[in-house]
């Protein structure tokens, strides 16, 4: 993980509420996205860093940690008071730390430390999938190839060799648990020596003591209708295999959806520009108009104006927070004839005699 500002990244504040900071996640996704931004390195690099501040701020249980100590990591979580797992705060004594915080005890006790195999959640994964305008409409179903950890078969997560199990270890006697003091300050962590098994034994050599291995998998995923670039969907439990029996972690989704054309999309509604004739802003007609159904009727009232917008209903993309559609908004151009013959000229003329209306007359009343 990052020690940047995630909220200086999203460029929100600290007391900024959810939807706030999905907003400007939104905004920022789009902006620097691979795809709108090929081969762009500082694109590339700015998108992984808030594509990793939302992971943590949308999260309100990862956020509640990063505001406690100013960063996150899924290998130490907090938990009431602050308490790491696996350490018992029972009769600390903290007068001998000055004005330490506790990341700065943490780290003093951990760092490095990497041979404890505590129980571990795993590791949450991401995988982009790119998808066109009418994919998203409609949704799609698709296999998928990535890589993830997974469980070791060999030693069933252990991280050891049954060779040798039934001796005792020796530095935690058993227990799986060890206590060490520094200072007048008492922590109980798990055995780094037998991974808090309690038995001695050599590291498996499948997996080389971590207890998982790196495999390919495959996974058919289902997209829901209506996501849109920076949608994320969740798939609970396909991401790395947990450590120690501890629960996988999740595989995440994130969409990228293609442009189109004549459409412009915005949340869920869709945005377009028809042309009409001067006689059909005059007089008023019915039209058809491309919708992403199909071709739909639109009536034009008597004297509509150039840019005027019409709304057609529930002709948008679908909602993933409700049962219902965005709407179509269609925008008129009002497209002059060419006039080319003494006979149109004259009939515009007395258009104009029998319409002597001045459109700027009220430009001057100020």
């Amino acid at each position: 993980m990052s020690n940047e500002d995630y909220y200086r990244l999203l460029g929100v504040s600290r007391e900024a509420a959810a939807a706030e900071i999905k907003k400007a996640y939104r905004k920022l996704a789009r902006k620097y996205h691979p795809d709108v931004n090929p081969g762009d390195k500082h694109a590339e690099e700015r998108f992984k860093k808030i594509s990793e501040a939302y992971d943590v701020l949308s999260d309100p249980k990862k956020r509640e940690v990063y505001d406690a100590y100013g960063t996150y990591s899924d290998s130490f979580r907090g938990g009431a008071g602050g308490q790491a797992p696996g350490v018992d705060f029972a009769g600390f004594d903290f007068s001998g730390f000055g004005g330490s915080g506790f990341s700065d005890i943490f780290s003093q006790f951990f760092h490095g430390n990497a041979r404890t195999a505590a129980p571990k959640r795993g590791e949450d994964l991401e995988y982009q999938v790119s998808m066109g305008f009418y994919e998203a409409l409609k949704g799609l179903q698709t296999r998928i190839t990535y890589a993830r950890r997974e469980t070791c078969q060999t030693c069933h997560g252990k991280g050891q060799s049954s060779e040798g199990r039934s001796r005792e270890c020796a530095l935690c006697h058993g227990s799986g648990r060890v206590t060490q003091m520094k200072g007048r300050m008492k922590f109980t962590t798990t055995c780094s020596q037998c991974g808090g098994s309690g038995r001695a034994g050599k590291a498996c050599g499948t997996c080389q003591g971590e207890g998982r291995v790196s495999i390919t998998d495959n996974l058919e995923i289902k997209i829901p209708p209506g996501v849109q670039t920076g949608s994320r969907i969740r798939f609970a439990g396909k991401g790395d295999a947990g450590v120690q029996g501890a629960p996988a972690g999740d595989l995440y989704i994130v969409a990228t959806v293609g442009s189109h054309p004549f459409f412009e999309r915005t949340g869920d509604n869709i945005y377009c520009k028809v042309p009409i004739t001067l006689t059909e802003a005059a007089l008023g007609a019915k039209i058809e108009v491309p919708t992403v159904d199909g071709r739909a009727m639109l009536k034009i009232p008597q004297g509509t104006q150039h840019g005027q917008k019409f709304r057609l209903r529930e002709r948008g993309f679908p909602s993933l927070r409700a049962a219902t559609r965005g709407d179509q908004f269609v925008e008129v151009k009002v497209v002059l004839p060419r006039i080319a013959d003494e006979r149109s000229k004259e009939i515009l003329r007395e258009l104009a005699r029998l319409n002597p209306e001045d459109p700027r007359q009220d430009l001057f009343n100020f």
